[in-house]
């Protein structure tokens, strides 16, 4: 869906050398629409693709999983509140990405966010590069929570153990790799299938729910921690809400393939705001309508859901929804693995990253060395670490860089450029720019110190790495701008 003449891509309307400032160097410029062209990547992606591609990441194992683990925290009196406080982070949030993604639409999302905000500043150029080198780590992770997730549902099927589990789970790494090694229109229509097989997923379990409370004529009553407010109110709130958030990430997805989205001025913002709003709702009525059938002093083993079909509908049903969920499981890693391959390249082009991960396939247009690299670490990261392990780390390690780092980019983006610069622009700035970074403060310091200190670690590590490989980065670049490109041919 190309969207009219008048929202076209806003670098066909004004050239983009202008906005750089005459001091930087070719190395800092602002992202242009020729980089799009020189990378090879095909605009395909249509509004909803781009919106199920969103979708599916974000809904993924993510609610099966933190869905009873909040409930048990908080008692079914406080359970809504995480989740509409995620829904409105994600809200504020998503707005800074709808401005970012319609004004540069390239590959890799927050790279070029902050090599736009940030690259003119000599200093700044550490910004764009931290961004990479965490989602070197993160990305992995990210993929790697998704498939032992699915390992662990997969045990209401089958007699798995701790082995068994693992052995599946790389299995399935490997498995999305080599469904995502071909070109970007099949990718686009095979999201709209895996999409369907998501809602079709979610559907069910509300509706399961409600067909409960009519059947058995009970529907369960508020039931509060007994000693919540002894534990501190604050404390556990914020801890269950960076459990919420963990459920919402994703909805910037479509980010990372700017330079493959048709009409990006127009399909980017519409395709955030659709998958927040969507997903917001069906997370609520399944929080409602699972807190029908789930005891909250309970606990599932990772399984609730099963078990609320179970319970619902008899065993042979409960074994066709943890088919559907490990659905859903698989179509989240296929959106998540499908964004985050996009982000080295991406640095690799502007040789601010090794030069072997720009290259793309000679037949197929994407970046395979980039898909398989990724692939490769998440395999590794699902065979040594377990799911509750990673879900805080995931939010310490880019909450700094990614999401405040971006939102004060935007600001400073703001007072470089002109409003025309920004064909999305949100209504009421910089109040949601603001009240975005306060709560993803909050957030950072909910994941606890231990995490807070290994972040802070991670942006260390990287700054320490970027110095280092100096160097190397010039002579790149050199390379880059004598016009020998590294993209396979």
């Amino acid at each position: 869906m190309e969207g009219n003449p008048s929202s076209a891509f806003i670098f066909d309307r004004i050239g983009m050398s202008e906005l750089h400032s005459p001091a930087s160097s070719p190395s800092t410029e602002i992202p242009s629409a020729s980089n799009v062209e020189a990378s090879g990547l095909h605009r395909a992606v249509t509004l909803w693709q781009a919106t199920s591609i969103n979708m599916i990441e974000m809904i993924g194992i993510g609610p099966f999983i933190v869905i009873p683990l909040i409930m048990q925290q908080l008692g079914s009196g406080w359970f809504l509140i995480p989740w509409l406080a995620g829904a409105l982070i994600s809200a504020l949030d998503g707005l800074i990405w709808s401005e970012l993604g319609a004004a540069f639409p390239l590959a890799g999302g927050s790279y070029q966010f902050l090599k736009a905000a940030y690259g003119s500043y000599s200093w700044g150029r550490l910004m764009p590069f931290l961004f990479v080198w965490q989602t070197m780590v993160q990305a992995p992770l990210v993929a790697a929570s998704a498939s032992i997730g699915f390992s662990q549902y997969a045990c209401y099927l089958l007699p798995l153990g701790y082995w068994g589990q693992k052995i599946l789970s790389g299995s399935i790494i490997i498995c999305i790799t080599l469904l995502l090694y071909r070109r970007i229109e099949t990718i686009g229509r095979i999201s709209i299938w895996l999409w369907i097989g998501v809602m079709l997923t979610m559907l069910w379990i509300i509706v399961g729910g409600v067909w409960g409370v009519h059947v058995h004529h009970q529907v369960r009553g508020l039931h509060f921690r007994a000693d919540f407010w002894e534990a501190g109110i604050m404390a556990i709130l914020g801890h269950a809400t960076v459990q919420a958030m963990y459920a919402y990430l994703g909805y910037y997805n479509v980010c990372h393939l700017g330079a493959e989205i048709k009409n990006p001025a127009r399909n980017i913002p519409r395709s955030i705001q659709l998958s927040i709003a969507g997903v917001a709702l069906l997370y609520l009525l399944m929080n409602l309508s699972l807190a029908q059938g789930i005891n909250p002093a309970a606990q599932h083993n990772g399984l609730a859901v099963s078990l609320f079909i179970e319970q619902q509908f008899g065993p042979s049903w409960a074994r066709v929804a943890t088919l559907l969920i490990l659905w859903i499981a698989f179509s989240s890693l296929f959106s998540l693995m499908l964004g985050y391959s996009r982000v080295p390249y991406a640095a690799a082009l502007d040789g601010y990253f090794f030069p072997v991960f720009a290259r793309t396939h000679p037949s197929k247009h994407f970046p395979h060395i980039s898909l398989l690299t990724l692939g490769a670490l998440a395999f590794l990261f699902s065979l040594l670490f377990r799911i509750e392990q990673v879900i805080s780390a995931i939010l310490a390690m880019r909450i700094l860089v990614q999401f405040i780092g971006q939102a004060i980019g935007l600001a400073l983006l703001h007072r470089r450029l002109d409003r025309s610069r920004f064909p999305f622009r949100m209504m009421g700035y910089p109040i949601p720019l603001v009240l975005s970074v306060l709560a993803w403060l909050m957030i950072f310091i909910s994941t606890g110190w231990k995490f807070v200190i290994s972040g802070l670690i991670m942006i260390g590590a990287g700054a320490g790495v970027f110095y280092l490989i100096k160097p190397w980065r010039e002579k790149w670049q050199q390379h880059e701008s004598k016009g020998d490109e590294p993209v396979d041919t």
